[in-house]
């Protein structure tokens, strides 16, 4: 479960500085538009992994030895 935490604020991360860059620095538009296509649902995404991977208190016994299902 861990490491799907990682990896998600991982690809937050990663999709957030491209993000920044293309609203900062103005770049050329087919950068723009590739960053919107890939980046910002990849943004949105990894708030999903995010929330899914993280165990409720309930449940944090119970998902330590079972793998994520993502229900």
């Amino acid at each position: 479960m861990r490491t799907l935490v990682k990896y998600g604020y991982i690809i937050l991360t990663i999709s957030a500085v491209f993000i920044l860059y293309c609203l900062i620095f103005n770049p050329a538009s087919w950068i723009v538009y590739s960053v919107a296509i890939v980046f910002i649902p990849l943004f949105i995404l990894s708030f999903g992994l995010i929330t899914m991977a993280a165990p409720k208190k309930d449940e944090e016994e119970d998902r330590a030895h079972e793998p994520f299902i993502g229900y």
